[in-house]
Parts: structure tokens; sequence; C-alpha cells
């Protein structure tokens, strides 16, 4: 398909997956189980990967799927989903990713796709692409023995544990329903659902198997793990569609014998330290970006979405990589957006990765105009395009992939 330096970069086929295991493993620096070499492909076909090949050697992967992706106003959009992206440590700086990215990013123009996303292993490489961090997550640590709610707070009850197998069905529609609303859901394939209930001992980090609590509108996935002389309970996945059952699941979580703290991750809006009579015990001990996302498409994307105020702005979006920057006008009437090139002089100057920063509310335009990224001609324009992106409810990731 395409060469450089003597390397040449093709499909992949079913013959190379152990190549590419190998080369992952080397890369990431973990081991994967029967689980993970049976159902990755499931997850992540292999006839949508891409290979650098030096000689017999696979030195370069990255593979992608095309995803149902929730953006803010509860809409749905095709994005191209990117993952298992990875260079050999003994082929660096040899133009490898830059080739990889041009076939994928040419195959994701021509399917028509305005988005592309992955989550990122490393934070210095994707600018340049064109990609920026989207969504962030909070990791945070409970002190469960002084962990007490506010007087007056409901305790709406109804949950229950569960066994895996008895929770199934519940956890899968209780997902979907999730997935609708919170902006950075995903539709969810089967492969990886069964990925995570094979729950390989690698993604336990020496803590139990999965332990289930349920309720009508809600679940958590959850693990013990002992520490010396103290437990802790880890959250691995907690999905709630109504606010009594966010309640309701973090009062049982809270309840737990023989567990001194609970680790979970939170968005940045998360009720619960306004729950807590000492909302200090939520302790913050680390906040990552969870998503990074490109603009393919700067007017299917815009207009894909909802905004929270009327807009009338002209933008000057730059592109590194690609060749989807240029002028565009973008109007907004109650939340719905029309977008289109345009020879107006410009109001705002940014690169298409500001715009994706931008696009699921978690960042705002006034700290972008702040760092230098974004160039207003006028503070007004900067202080509308600001207020318009801002969103309803925090985006969340679905699924890590």
């Amino acid at each position: 398909m395409a060469s450089t330096n003597g390397i040449t970069v093709r499909s992949a086929t079913k013959d190379d997956l152990p190549a590419i295991v190998q080369l992952e493993e080397t890369a990431f620096g973990m081991r994967t189980e029967q689980s993970d070499r049976e159902l990755g492909p499931e997850v992540f076909p292999v006839e949508r990967a891409l290979v650098a090949v030096d000689g017999d050697q696979i030195v370069g992967h990255t593979v992608d799927r095309t995803m149902t992706l929730t953006v803010p106003g509860e809409q749905t959009v095709q994005a191209s989903g990117v993952s298992g992206v990875v260079v050999a440590p003994t082929h660096r700086r040899r133009g490898i990713l830059r080739t990889l990215y041009t076939e994928m990013h040419q195959r994701t123009e021509d399917e028509g796709l305005p988005l592309t996303i992955f989550t990122a292993s490393e934070g210095t490489i994707y600018g340049r692409f064109g990609y920026a961090p989207t969504m962030v997550e909070n990791e945070v640590e409970i002190d469960r023995r002084r962990a007490e709610f506010r007087p007056g707070t409901p305790d709406p009850g109804g949950v229950r544990m569960a066994t895996i197998d008895e929770a199934k069905n519940h956890l899968y529609e209780v997902y979907d329903r999730w997935r609708r609303i919170v902006p950075g859901g995903q539709e969810q394939p089967e492969a990886k659902w069964k990925k995570r209930f094979a729950d390989p001992e690698r993604h336990r980090r020496g803590a139990t198997s999965l332990f289930v609590l349920t309720h009508p509108d809600g679940y958590v996935l959850y693990r013990r793990q002992w520490r010396d002389e103290e437990s802790a309970v880890i959250v691995v996945e907690f999905r709630a569609v109504t606010p009594e059952a966010h309640i309701a699941l973090w009062r049982v979580l809270l309840s737990l014998d023989l567990a001194h703290t609970v680790e979970a991750t939170l968005a940045d809006n998360d009720p619960l330290p306004y729950l807590m009579t000492d909302p200090r015990l939520v302790r913050v001990k680390g906040r990552w970006d969870s998503l990074w996302m490109r603009l393919m498409d700067v007017p299917a994307a815009l207009t894909a979405r909802t905004y929270r105020t009327d807009l009338d702005v002209v933008l000057s979006v730059d592109d590194p990589f690609r060749n989807a920057g240029g002028t565009f006008a973008l109007r907004v009437r109650d939340g719905i957006a029309e977008c289109e090139p345009t020879t107006r002089p410009a109001e705002l100057e940014l690169g298409i990765d500001v715009l994706a920063g931008l696009y699921f509310g978690t960042h705002r335009a006034r700290a972008f105009a702040a760092a230098n990224r974004i160039q207003a001609k006028e503070a007004a324009a900067l202080r509308a395009f600001d207020e318009a992106f801002t969103t309803e409810r925090d985006a969340e990731l679905g699924w890590f992939f």
C-alpha cells in the first residue's frame, strides 16, 4: 500500500496475528491471556488492521472499528475508534507512525466518518496529527470508615447482589440506556462484553474477580484487594441512569464491611462529594484524559451535536495533518447548528486539535484563548463561542479501547 524508508505498510491478515501480539506485548509491557487473544480480534477485526513490515518482521500496527458514539444533545454519530497503535522500539523515528496514520485516516475520510477517537497511552505524540484530549476522569479515593451521607439524603434502596451470569441481561440493558444519554458513551459490541466477563487475571492486578451490585436503573462492577492490613474496594465500572440509582449504589459501596477505602473514577461534576457530610473525603488522587479525538470533517462534526446557546461565528481552523481545515461559518439556533465553508473573514482562529478539545464541553474556549491557542478578534465572539460549547452533562467514556 505505502512504503517509507524501506518499510512497507499493508493490510493485515490473520496470519499476522501472532506477530501483532508479540509487538503489542513488547511495546505495552504486558502479557496477553487466552481470552484476549481469542476475543481481541472480535472487538477489532484484523481485516481493519494495518501493519508496517520490515522484511519479514512486523514493526508497526494500528487498527480501528466504526463506533456509534453519543455526542452532546443525546445525538449519536458514527466515528472511527482507533486502537493498538504501536511502533517497535527498534524502529523509532522512521516515519512509520505517520505512514500508518496517513493510510488509516485516508480510509476514514473515504468512509465519510466525521470523528476519529482513541484512548492514548502517551500524551505527547498525537497533537501533530490534529488530536486533543476531549474527556477527562478523576481518580478518587474515599475513606469508607469516615464517610457519612448528609442528613436528608434519600435512601432509595433497590440494590441487590448478583453474579455476573445472573446480571448479564441487566448489564446490557442498563448500559444501553446509559450510553444513549451520556456524551462519550459508545454502543458496546458483544465481544467487548465477553472480554469483561472473561475477567482475565492480568486485569485484576492482584485483586479479586468481579463482584456485582445491581439496581433497576444502574449497576456496579467492583473488586476487593487486600494490602497488608487494609482492604480496598476498587470500582471497575459504575453506571447509573438516574440520580436515585447513583445514591443507592454509593450507599451500598460505602457500607461494605471490612473495607477501609473505596477507589473509583468520577466525572468532574459527579454529585458524590455533595452527598457527603465531609466532601474532602472524596479525595482526588489524579486527573487523566480518558479520550482523544480528531475532527475529520469540520461541518459534519459540528452539526452532529447540539449547543447550549445561539451562536454566529466564523472560524479559521488549521489542520497540520490532513485537509480538513479551512474557514467555516458556524450558526446555531435553538441548539441546532449549520456549518459551511465561507469566504467571510474569521473571528476566531484555532487548530483542529483545539476544536476537538472543546467538542464534548470538558474544556473551555476561554482557557485555550488564555493559552494563546485561540486567537479572537473580539472578546464578545470568544464569550459567545465559549458559552455555546458548554454542556448539560459531563462527558464520560463508555468503554476503554
